[in-house]
Protein backbone atom coordinates (compact mmCIF):
# COMPACT_ATOMS: atom_id res chain seq x y z
CA UNK A 1 0.00 0.00 0.00
CA UNK A 2 0.96 3.56 -1.05
CA UNK A 3 0.45 5.97 1.79
CA UNK A 4 1.08 9.79 1.54
CA UNK A 5 1.40 11.85 4.38
CA UNK A 6 1.15 15.59 4.70
CA UNK A 7 2.73 17.08 7.01
CA UNK A 8 3.73 21.28 7.84
CA UNK A 9 6.77 20.36 9.66
CA UNK A 10 9.34 17.49 9.55
CA UNK A 11 12.97 16.57 10.59
CA UNK A 12 14.92 18.43 10.84
CA UNK A 13 12.45 21.31 11.77
CA UNK A 14 11.88 21.38 14.88
CA UNK A 15 8.44 20.09 16.34
CA UNK A 16 6.17 17.56 17.39
CA UNK A 17 4.13 16.84 14.50
CA UNK A 18 7.37 16.40 12.34
CA UNK A 19 8.40 14.12 14.86
CA UNK A 20 5.43 12.18 14.78
CA UNK A 21 5.53 11.44 10.95
CA UNK A 22 8.98 10.46 10.92
CA UNK A 23 8.73 7.76 13.08
CA UNK A 24 5.02 7.05 11.92
CA UNK A 25 6.20 6.30 8.73
CA UNK A 26 9.45 4.75 9.55
CA UNK A 27 7.29 2.44 11.60
CA UNK A 28 5.04 2.10 8.21
CA UNK A 29 7.60 1.09 6.10
CA UNK A 30 8.53 -1.45 8.46
CA UNK A 31 5.15 -3.28 7.84
CA UNK A 32 5.71 -3.27 4.07
CA UNK A 33 3.75 0.13 3.40
CA UNK A 34 5.49 2.59 0.67
CA UNK A 35 5.54 6.07 2.22
CA UNK A 36 5.87 9.59 0.93
CA UNK A 37 6.02 12.32 2.83
CA UNK A 38 5.08 16.14 1.12
CA UNK A 39 5.99 18.87 3.61
CA UNK A 40 8.06 22.15 3.33
CA UNK A 41 10.84 23.22 1.96
CA UNK A 42 12.46 24.23 4.97
CA UNK A 43 12.69 20.63 5.95
CA UNK A 44 15.58 20.38 3.55
CA UNK A 45 16.20 18.37 0.16
CA UNK A 46 14.48 15.50 -1.45
CA UNK A 47 15.83 12.27 -0.13
CA UNK A 48 15.33 8.61 0.67
CA UNK A 49 15.32 8.41 4.58
CA UNK A 50 14.34 5.40 6.45
CA UNK A 51 12.93 4.00 3.79
CA UNK A 52 10.66 6.99 3.41
CA UNK A 53 10.47 9.52 0.08
CA UNK A 54 10.50 12.84 1.75
CA UNK A 55 9.64 15.60 -0.69
CA UNK A 56 10.06 18.98 1.16
CA UNK A 57 8.66 20.74 -1.89
CA UNK A 58 5.84 23.28 -0.28
CA UNK A 59 7.42 27.31 -0.22
CA UNK A 60 4.20 28.14 1.95
CA UNK A 61 0.33 25.90 3.02
CA UNK A 62 -1.12 29.08 1.37
CA UNK A 63 -3.83 29.05 -1.33
CA UNK A 64 -0.58 28.40 -3.73
CA UNK A 65 -0.21 24.79 -2.43
CA UNK A 66 -2.95 23.69 -3.55
CA UNK A 67 -1.48 23.13 -6.92
CA UNK A 68 1.87 21.44 -6.05
CA UNK A 69 -0.77 19.17 -3.93
CA UNK A 70 -2.57 18.21 -6.57
CA UNK A 71 0.03 17.58 -9.31
CA UNK A 72 2.05 15.61 -6.65
CA UNK A 73 -1.11 13.37 -5.62
CA UNK A 74 -1.71 12.80 -9.18
CA UNK A 75 1.87 11.49 -10.27
CA UNK A 76 2.47 9.38 -6.91
CA UNK A 77 -1.23 8.00 -6.81
CA UNK A 78 -0.95 7.01 -3.29
CA UNK A 79 -3.86 4.65 -1.95
CA UNK A 80 -4.55 7.27 0.96
CA UNK A 81 -3.51 10.43 1.58
CA UNK A 82 -3.24 11.22 5.51
CA UNK A 83 -2.93 14.94 6.36
CA UNK A 84 -1.17 15.09 10.01
CA UNK A 85 -3.37 18.46 11.22
CA UNK A 86 -2.22 20.93 13.44
CA UNK A 87 -2.57 24.67 12.41
CA UNK A 88 0.27 26.20 13.62
CA UNK A 89 2.61 23.99 11.73
CA UNK A 90 0.41 25.20 8.72
CA UNK A 91 1.70 28.71 9.63
CA UNK A 92 -2.53 29.04 10.45
CA UNK A 93 -3.51 29.50 7.21
CA UNK A 94 -6.58 27.92 6.33
CA UNK A 95 -5.66 26.82 3.02
CA UNK A 96 -4.96 23.22 4.77
CA UNK A 97 -8.24 23.07 6.34
CA UNK A 98 -9.90 23.08 2.81
CA UNK A 99 -7.73 20.71 0.44
CA UNK A 100 -9.92 17.94 1.54
CA UNK A 101 -12.92 19.77 -0.18
CA UNK A 102 -10.98 20.16 -3.14
CA UNK A 103 -9.45 16.75 -3.41
CA UNK A 104 -12.94 15.45 -3.11
CA UNK A 105 -13.60 17.12 -6.91
CA UNK A 106 -10.92 14.72 -8.50
CA UNK A 107 -11.99 11.76 -10.71
CA UNK A 108 -9.63 9.65 -9.33
CA UNK A 109 -8.71 10.71 -6.02
CA UNK A 110 -7.08 8.70 -2.76
CA UNK A 111 -8.98 7.67 0.20
CA UNK A 112 -8.63 10.83 2.50
CA UNK A 113 -7.48 10.98 6.28
CA UNK A 114 -7.04 13.69 8.75
CA UNK A 115 -4.76 12.76 12.13
CA UNK A 116 -5.87 15.79 14.17
CA UNK A 117 -2.85 16.15 16.48
CA UNK A 118 -4.49 19.16 18.45
CA UNK A 119 -8.18 21.57 17.67
CA UNK A 120 -6.33 24.80 18.00
CA UNK A 121 -8.50 27.20 15.69
CA UNK A 122 -6.45 28.82 12.61
CA UNK A 123 -6.47 33.10 12.93
CA UNK A 124 -8.03 34.49 9.99
CA UNK A 125 -9.19 37.87 11.18
CA UNK A 126 -10.93 39.96 14.39
CA UNK A 127 -14.04 38.06 15.85
CA UNK A 128 -14.14 35.02 13.37
CA UNK A 129 -14.46 32.92 15.65
CA UNK A 130 -17.81 30.82 14.17
CA UNK A 131 -15.78 30.95 11.23
CA UNK A 132 -12.56 29.80 12.98
CA UNK A 133 -14.98 26.84 14.65
CA UNK A 134 -16.22 26.29 11.15
CA UNK A 135 -13.35 26.29 9.21
CA UNK A 136 -11.19 23.73 12.04
CA UNK A 137 -14.34 21.34 11.55
CA UNK A 138 -14.12 21.22 8.19
CA UNK A 139 -11.55 18.97 6.97
CA UNK A 140 -13.22 16.19 9.08
CA UNK A 141 -16.50 16.47 7.19
CA UNK A 142 -14.67 15.85 4.10
CA UNK A 143 -12.31 13.15 4.98
CA UNK A 144 -13.12 9.28 4.40
CA UNK A 145 -12.00 8.68 8.26
CA UNK A 146 -10.21 11.08 11.23
CA UNK A 147 -7.56 9.96 13.94
CA UNK A 148 -7.38 11.44 17.02
CA UNK A 149 -5.29 11.25 19.48
CA UNK A 150 -6.38 11.46 22.63
CA UNK A 151 -9.64 10.76 25.11
CA UNK A 152 -10.87 14.81 25.41
CA UNK A 153 -10.35 15.57 21.65
CA UNK A 154 -12.40 12.23 20.70
CA UNK A 155 -15.28 13.56 23.20
CA UNK A 156 -15.36 16.68 21.58
CA UNK A 157 -15.57 15.17 18.00
CA UNK A 158 -18.28 12.53 18.90
CA UNK A 159 -20.68 14.77 21.39
CA UNK A 160 -19.97 18.18 20.83
CA UNK A 161 -21.09 20.34 17.52
CA UNK A 162 -18.69 18.34 15.54
CA UNK A 163 -20.97 14.83 16.19
CA UNK A 164 -18.33 13.22 13.65
CA UNK A 165 -18.84 9.50 13.01
CA UNK A 166 -16.14 8.50 10.76
CA UNK A 167 -13.61 8.46 14.43
CA UNK A 168 -10.91 6.76 15.58
CA UNK A 169 -8.79 7.24 18.27
CA UNK A 170 -4.67 6.08 17.96
CA UNK A 171 -2.25 7.47 20.72
CA UNK A 172 1.24 9.29 19.60
CA UNK A 173 4.30 7.44 20.60
CA UNK A 174 7.31 8.85 21.97
CA UNK A 175 9.57 10.50 19.71
CA UNK A 176 13.06 10.14 22.25
CA UNK A 177 14.17 6.75 22.56
CA UNK A 178 15.42 5.08 26.15
CA UNK A 179 18.44 5.22 24.41
CA UNK A 180 21.08 7.69 26.38
CA UNK A 181 24.88 7.67 24.89
CA UNK A 182 26.96 4.47 25.68
CA UNK A 183 28.86 6.22 27.96
CA UNK A 184 26.05 7.34 30.19
CA UNK A 185 26.31 7.33 33.83
CA UNK A 186 23.84 8.61 35.68
CA UNK A 187 25.65 10.50 38.25
CA UNK A 188 28.30 11.89 35.98
CA UNK A 189 25.49 13.12 34.28
CA UNK A 190 23.84 15.28 36.51
CA UNK A 191 27.20 16.27 38.53
CA UNK A 192 27.90 18.16 34.79
CA UNK A 193 24.51 20.17 35.49
CA UNK A 194 25.82 20.83 39.30
CA UNK A 195 23.28 18.23 40.98
CA UNK A 196 24.35 16.08 43.68
CA UNK A 197 22.85 13.04 44.91
CA UNK A 198 20.96 14.26 47.26
CA UNK A 199 19.83 17.12 45.25
CA UNK A 200 16.18 17.21 43.85
CA UNK A 201 16.29 17.48 40.08
CA UNK A 202 12.92 18.59 38.05
CA UNK A 203 13.09 18.05 34.75
CA UNK A 204 10.55 19.61 31.88
CA UNK A 205 10.58 18.71 28.35
CA UNK A 206 9.01 20.10 25.67
CA UNK A 207 8.65 23.93 23.58
CA UNK A 208 6.89 26.48 25.94
CA UNK A 209 3.80 28.04 25.46
CA UNK A 210 0.51 29.34 27.10
CA UNK A 211 -0.65 26.01 27.03
CA UNK A 212 1.72 24.26 29.14
CA UNK A 213 1.59 26.43 32.39
CA UNK A 214 5.56 27.21 32.10
CA UNK A 215 4.93 29.93 34.75
CA UNK A 216 3.19 27.35 37.01
CA UNK A 217 6.23 25.63 37.31
CA UNK A 218 8.45 28.57 37.85
CA UNK A 219 6.35 29.80 40.85
CA UNK A 220 6.06 26.07 42.48
CA UNK A 221 9.84 25.79 42.38
CA UNK A 222 10.03 29.14 44.25
CA UNK A 223 7.74 27.59 46.58
CA UNK A 224 9.65 24.07 47.00
CA UNK A 225 12.91 26.21 47.45
CA UNK A 226 11.99 28.04 49.71
CA UNK A 227 10.77 24.93 52.10
CA UNK A 228 14.31 24.38 52.01
CA UNK A 229 14.07 21.48 49.26
CA UNK A 230 17.63 21.65 47.29
CA UNK A 231 15.77 21.56 44.25
CA UNK A 232 16.91 22.41 40.18
CA UNK A 233 15.13 22.53 37.04
CA UNK A 234 16.57 21.35 33.90
CA UNK A 235 14.48 22.46 30.85
CA UNK A 236 14.76 19.79 28.02
CA UNK A 237 14.88 20.54 24.54
CA UNK A 238 14.46 23.67 21.98
CA UNK A 239 12.38 26.39 23.68
CA UNK A 240 9.87 27.17 21.27
CA UNK A 241 10.23 25.55 18.10
CA UNK A 242 10.08 25.96 14.41
CA UNK A 243 6.00 26.54 13.66
CA UNK A 244 4.56 29.20 16.19
CA UNK A 245 5.77 32.14 16.92
CA UNK A 246 3.42 33.19 20.11
CA UNK A 247 5.97 30.81 21.54
CA UNK A 248 8.72 33.57 21.53
CA UNK A 249 6.64 36.15 23.40
CA UNK A 250 5.64 33.31 26.42
CA UNK A 251 9.42 32.14 26.78
CA UNK A 252 10.14 35.85 27.17
CA UNK A 253 7.62 35.87 30.21
CA UNK A 254 8.81 32.66 31.60
CA UNK A 255 12.26 34.19 31.64
CA UNK A 256 11.11 37.41 33.51
CA UNK A 257 9.32 35.67 35.38
CA UNK A 258 12.63 33.42 36.81
CA UNK A 259 14.52 36.12 37.17
CA UNK A 260 12.20 38.20 39.89
CA UNK A 261 12.06 35.33 41.48
CA UNK A 262 15.67 34.97 41.82
CA UNK A 263 16.04 31.14 40.40
CA UNK A 264 18.39 32.15 37.55
CA UNK A 265 20.93 29.83 39.14
CA UNK A 266 18.53 26.93 40.02
CA UNK A 267 17.17 27.13 36.44
CA UNK A 268 19.31 25.54 33.47
CA UNK A 269 18.37 25.15 29.40
CA UNK A 270 19.61 22.45 27.52
CA UNK A 271 18.84 23.89 24.16
CA UNK A 272 17.95 21.56 21.27
CA UNK A 273 20.14 18.61 21.57
CA UNK A 274 20.68 15.63 19.86
CA UNK A 275 18.16 12.60 20.84
CA UNK A 276 20.45 10.89 22.87
CA UNK A 277 21.14 13.78 24.79
CA UNK A 278 17.28 14.14 25.51
CA UNK A 279 16.72 10.88 26.89
CA UNK A 280 20.12 11.12 29.26
CA UNK A 281 18.50 14.43 30.43
CA UNK A 282 15.47 12.98 31.20
CA UNK A 283 17.25 9.26 32.70
CA UNK A 284 18.84 11.68 35.06
CA UNK A 285 15.96 13.64 36.63
CA UNK A 286 14.50 12.57 40.06
CA UNK A 287 10.96 13.92 38.69
CA UNK A 288 9.45 15.63 35.66
CA UNK A 289 7.14 17.82 35.82
CA UNK A 290 4.18 18.97 33.30
CA UNK A 291 1.53 21.09 34.70
CA UNK A 292 -0.05 21.28 31.24
CA UNK A 293 -3.03 23.67 31.61
CA UNK A 294 -5.69 21.55 29.80
CA UNK A 295 -4.80 18.39 31.64
CA UNK A 296 -2.79 16.12 31.11
CA UNK A 297 -3.03 14.03 27.62
CA UNK A 298 -1.87 11.52 25.44
CA UNK A 299 -1.27 14.18 22.86
CA UNK A 300 1.60 15.65 24.14
CA UNK A 301 5.09 13.87 22.88
CA UNK A 302 6.67 15.47 25.82
CA UNK A 303 4.87 13.29 27.97
CA UNK A 304 5.04 9.99 26.16
CA UNK A 305 8.64 10.74 26.59
CA UNK A 306 8.46 11.14 30.20
CA UNK A 307 6.35 7.74 30.20
CA UNK A 308 8.64 5.71 27.68
CA UNK A 309 11.66 7.15 30.08
CA UNK A 310 9.91 5.67 33.30
CA UNK A 311 10.04 9.08 34.83
CA UNK A 312 8.41 10.06 38.41
CA UNK A 313 5.64 12.15 36.71
CA UNK A 314 3.63 14.88 38.14
CA UNK A 315 0.92 16.73 35.67
CA UNK A 316 -2.83 17.87 35.93
CA UNK A 317 -6.16 16.64 36.16
CA UNK A 318 -7.77 15.68 32.33
CA UNK A 319 -10.48 17.66 31.84
CA UNK A 320 -11.93 14.13 30.74
CA UNK A 321 -11.33 11.09 31.97
CA UNK A 322 -8.34 9.36 31.46
CA UNK A 323 -8.80 5.20 32.51
CA UNK A 324 -4.86 4.86 31.93
CA UNK A 325 -3.42 7.44 34.35
CA UNK A 326 -4.12 6.20 37.82
CA UNK A 327 -3.20 8.88 40.48
CA UNK A 328 -0.47 7.45 42.80
CA UNK A 329 0.32 4.53 40.68
CA UNK A 330 1.58 5.87 37.39
CA UNK A 331 1.46 9.65 37.90
CA UNK A 332 0.96 12.16 40.10
CA UNK A 333 -2.21 14.20 39.21
CA UNK A 334 -2.82 18.10 40.20
CA UNK A 335 -5.25 20.74 39.42
CA UNK A 336 -4.00 23.01 36.78
CA UNK A 337 -2.53 26.81 37.52
CA UNK A 338 -1.94 26.09 41.14
CA UNK A 339 1.34 26.72 42.31
CA UNK A 340 0.92 25.53 45.73
CA UNK A 341 -0.59 22.49 44.58
CA UNK A 342 2.42 21.64 42.36
CA UNK A 343 4.84 22.73 44.94
CA UNK A 344 2.92 20.17 47.69
CA UNK A 345 3.07 17.56 45.18
CA UNK A 346 7.06 17.97 44.08
CA UNK A 347 7.47 18.29 48.12
CA UNK A 348 6.13 15.05 48.70
CA UNK A 349 8.13 13.03 46.09
CA UNK A 350 11.10 15.06 47.21
CA UNK A 351 10.49 12.99 50.48
CA UNK A 352 9.79 9.27 48.99
CA UNK A 353 12.09 7.60 46.88
CA UNK A 354 9.61 4.40 46.96
CA UNK A 355 7.00 6.15 45.73
CA UNK A 356 9.17 7.83 42.79
CA UNK A 357 10.40 4.63 42.15
CA UNK A 358 7.20 3.27 41.70
CA UNK A 359 5.64 5.94 40.31
CA UNK A 360 8.39 5.77 37.47
CA UNK A 361 8.04 1.95 37.12
CA UNK A 362 4.09 2.80 36.39
CA UNK A 363 5.22 4.97 33.85
CA UNK A 364 7.18 2.52 31.91
CA UNK A 365 4.48 -0.72 32.05
CA UNK A 366 2.18 2.17 31.08
CA UNK A 367 4.31 2.78 28.09
CA UNK A 368 4.15 -0.26 26.63
CA UNK A 369 1.04 0.42 25.22
CA UNK A 370 2.24 3.12 23.24
CA UNK A 371 5.27 1.31 20.88
CA UNK A 372 5.26 2.60 17.16
CA UNK A 373 4.95 -0.90 16.05
CA UNK A 374 1.44 -1.12 17.66
CA UNK A 375 0.46 2.62 16.54
CA UNK A 376 1.51 2.18 13.12
CA UNK A 377 -0.23 -1.30 13.23
CA UNK A 378 -3.19 0.53 14.43
CA UNK A 379 -3.23 3.24 11.58
CA UNK A 380 -2.12 0.61 8.72
CA UNK A 381 -5.73 -1.61 9.54
CA UNK A 382 -7.49 1.68 9.08
CA UNK A 383 -6.17 2.40 5.41
CA UNK A 384 -6.84 -1.17 4.65
CA UNK A 385 -10.38 -1.11 6.06
CA UNK A 386 -11.08 2.56 4.01
CA UNK A 387 -9.27 1.13 1.09
CA UNK A 388 -11.07 -2.22 0.81
CA UNK A 389 -14.48 0.15 0.56
CA UNK A 390 -15.95 0.69 -2.69
CA UNK A 391 -13.85 3.53 -4.30
CA UNK A 392 -14.95 7.00 -3.81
Amino acid sequence: MHIGLITGEFPPMQGGVGDFTHELGKALVALGCQVSVLTSKTAGSERQEHGITVLPIIEKWDWRCWSTILKLTRELEPDVLNIQYQTAAYGMHPAINLLPRRLRRESQRPRLVITYHDLREPYLFPKAGPLRRWITREPARQCDAVIVTNHEDEWRMANSEWRIANLARIPIGSNIAPTPPRDYNRDAWRTRWGVGPSDLLLAYFGFLNESKGGETLIRALAEVVNRGVPASLLMIGGQVGTSDPTNVAYLRKVEALIAELGLDERVMWTGYTPAAEVSANLLAADVCVLPYRDGASFRRGSFMAALAHGCAIISTRPRVPVPELRDGENIILVPPDEPTALARAITRLAQNTELRRQLGKGAADLAQHFTWENIAAQTLSLYETLSSQKEP
